[in-house]
């Protein structure tokens, strides 16, 4: 028995030392105070309640074993509301995890980076578990959630991003100089999303990973995108737009959407076991060596569309990038007016459309899709199986 109770007593010691400390905090200075001091395994407890004008820039190291939380005391009782004008959160450390928190009814303003929350150089930082809900953007092309920097195995999962107004909602942002690489996006939700106010009505994307298609399309960001479900996301023609290479989008789920999962730049990008069903489209891929597997497409106009562009392959410039060397392999497509199609907006001219200083390119899309394999796609009770229009 003596042995027992030494052996026990020893056993809670460890276990103690491994919790960590727990800060209890209730504004933003006592946040920035605790994350100074704050060590590997520590947590610290925001207080329920309601805030505004927080800006807090987290530097805290955890380890893979015992990351640093920061989290809600309940979570959906810490209520983050108000004008943002900077980031509310900015992690800019390493194995720090945000969770518990909400954001509603916030007005997000671009010119000093008023984002919800940023991850800007971080390494395996997390948000997870938080809620964004009815939050305004005042400025076009604005996210609430940002990965930036040189950031490196970052994730966003497990949150609720619902009715949100004008806005994206989460961006991997890429540089020239800077790429944030291997970031995982899953297991969020987003529903309810209406049709932004801005012209062309751009900019209002549930997932957004690079900016720039022309001139930064070829950076690798190696991003992986899976097990989202997507209801009613209406924001605008993309509801994930691609602008970089190398990355993954894997079983994700689309319901009732005005918009599509677009290739819109980049290559090497895998699109797997993703379903689709109701809405205004499926998949739209321009660029190169895109594989296209086992997804489930079913009550759309078009399944899969690979388009045309001002350019091909990987070195040239064009505002749009032909597809080419695609395999589209073992989808599903049912209950279509066109299962897969080949050669989408054959010549369109965008002539004043876009900026050729900025973005030095021809205008018209008049360069065919080619080198693409179609290998065991069923499709059924459709109009048109496949249609070839890039002769």
């Amino acid at each position: 028995m003596k042995y027992f109770i030494i052996l026990l007593c020893g056993l809670l010691c460890t276990l103690t030392s491994m919790a960590g400390k727990r800060y209890k905090v209730s504004s933003p200075d006592e946040l920035q105070k605790a994350a100074t001091i704050a060590v590997a395994g520590d947590e610290m407890v925001i207080a329920n309640g309601n805030y505004t004008n927080w800006q807090v820039v987290i530097n805290t190291s955890g380890t893979a074993e015992k990351p640093i939380i920061i989290r809600a005391e309940s979570p959906g009782q810490v209520i983050f509301s108000g004008d943002v004008n900077k980031p509310v959160f900015q992690l800019t450390g390493s194995y720090t995890e945000l969770t518990g928190l909400t954001f509603t009814g916030c007005n997000v303003f671009k010119a000093n980076g008023g984002f919800l929350i940023e991850l800007k150089n971080s390494k395996y930082c997390r948000v997870t578990d938080c809620t964004f809900a009815k939050n305004l953007a005042k400025d076009q092309f604005m996210p609430i959630v940002v990965l930036s920097g040189k950031g490196e195995h970052n994730r966003i999962d497990h949150c609720n991003f619902t009715s949100n107004i004008d806005n994206q909602e989460v961006q991997v942002k890429i540089t020239k100089d800077e790429i944030p690489t291997y970031s995982l996006i899953d297991h969020n939700v987003f529903r309810d999303k209406d049709k932004v106010n801005w012209k062309v009505f751009n900019g209002g994307e549930c997932v957004q990973i690079g900016q720039d298609p022309v001139l930064l399309g070829t950076r690798y960001a190696y991003t992986t995108v899976r097990d989202n479900r997507f209801i009613h996301c209406n924001g605008e023609p993309e509801v994930i737009s691609n602008k970089s290479s190398g990355n993954n989008y894997i079983h994700n789920y689309f319901e009732d959407c005005e918009g599509e999962l677009v290739m819109r730049g980049g290559h090497d990008c895998l699109i797997d076991s993703n379903t689709f069903k109701g809405g205004t489209g499926g998949i739209r891929i321009n660029g190169t060596h895109h594989t296209i597997t086992n997804n489930v497409l079913e009550d759309l106009p078009t399944g899969i569309r690979l388009m045309y562009g001002m350019a091909k392959g990987k070195t040239e410039i064009g505002f749009y990038i032909a597809a080419s060397d695609c395999l589209i392999e073992n989808n599903r497509i049912s209950k279509t007016d066109t299962g897969i199609l080949i050669g989408d907006s054959k010549n369109a001219d965008w002539t004043g459309k876009f900026d050729t200083n900025k973005y030095p390119s021809r205008t018209v899309q008049d360069v065919a899709p080619f080198n693409i394999t179609l290998v065991d796609n069923v499709i059924i009770d459709t109009k048109n199986s496949v249609v070839h229009n890039e002769q």
